[in-house]
């Protein structure tokens, strides 16, 4: 026992020595310069077409096709901003997404919540049967329930309208998925002390899990509000009327059969961008922090 004793000690420490070697590597500067070196420019590659498209927002017709092509406009101009709010129904289509994103993002968060909660914390016949369903329907393409999804919307009348474009988006399980995970990585201690209190399960949710999970809420609010905000196809097959177009739809129909405005298109996909970076940006603490909470588990 002394000799196998002798060798566990004699194993520790270049094992130990080997992290510690390890972790002085990666905190060391050439290491560190490389990381962020490479991160810079995967960052700027990123935003090169953004950065394109905002430089066309802002030329005149004639600079739009000049070579050697302005990255930055001599004589930059707003004419294309306000073409395209004067002469087309802009704001009506920024109303129609933000009503369809907040509503779907909304009723999202709260079902999702609550059925992730079910799956996660509480026990009842056929809940890893039922979980696997809701599995099952993540593998199958939105394309392949189109037709029938419209069937059942045009039967029901709800061409057109705000609930049509909002009640399919609901079906969606990925949320469920999310939250699932997420309360799963909570502790059960002050679930378990709630119930010794007498509390029902409801009230645990409401007073204990949903101020636990906030983190969690936000990430799935953002990805929702995100989804719906550039959703396409669906507004796209439902809405035919001008008036209840969204504005991926509306953006796109800026274009015509022959000829393309690309000032106008630019500066439509511009302001477009700039509600979802506004809410990443003031909600960018939340959705970190909720992202890397629902990888750990305890």
């Amino acid at each position: 026992m002394a000799i196998e004793t002798e060798f566990a000690e004699l194993r520790v420490p270049p094992v130990q020595a080997g992290q510690a070697s390890l972790a002085q590597r990666l905190r060391s500067a050439p290491f560190l310069v490389a990381i962020y070196g490479i991160v810079l420019v995967a960052a700027v590659i990123a935003m090169v077409p953004f950065l394109y498209v905002v430089s066309t927002s802002l030329k005149d017709t004639a600079s739009l096709f000049s070579y050697p092509p302005e990255w930055i406009p001599s004589e930059p101009t707003l004419t294309n901003f306000q073409s395209l709010l004067q002469d087309y129904p802009y704001l009506r289509w920024t109303v129609n997404s933000l009503i369809v994103a907040s509503a779907v993002t909304v009723v999202k968060v709260v079902i999702d919540a609550m059925a992730g909660y079910a799956f996660a914390k509480m026990s009842f016949p056929g809940k890893d049967a039922l979980f696997l369903v809701v599995l099952m329907t993540l593998m199958v393409p939105f394309a392949a329930t189109l037709i029938p999804l419209f069937i059942i919307v045009r039967n029901l009348n709800l061409t057109n309208t705000y609930p049509g474009l909002v009640l399919p988006a609901l079906a969606s399980p990925i949320g469920i998925f999310m939250m699932r995970q997420f309360i799963e990585s909570l502790p059960n201690d002050l679930e378990n002390a709630a119930r010794l209190d007498g509390c029902s399960e409801f009230q645990i949710f409401r007073r204990v899990i949903v101020p636990l999970m906030k983190p969690g809420l936000v990430v799935l609010g953002v990805f929702t509000f995100m989804t719906q905000w550039t959703s396409y196809l669906w507004p796209l097959v439902i809405s035919t009327h001008e008036d209840m177009l969204t504005l991926t739809v509306g953006v796109q129909s800026l274009r015509s059969l022959f000829t393309v405005n690309w000032g106008i298109l630019s500066a439509g996909a511009v302001l477009s961008m700039l509600p979802l970076i506004l809410v990443f940006l003031f909600l960018q603490r939340y959705f970190i922090a909720g992202s890397i909470a629902g990888a750990l588990k305890e």
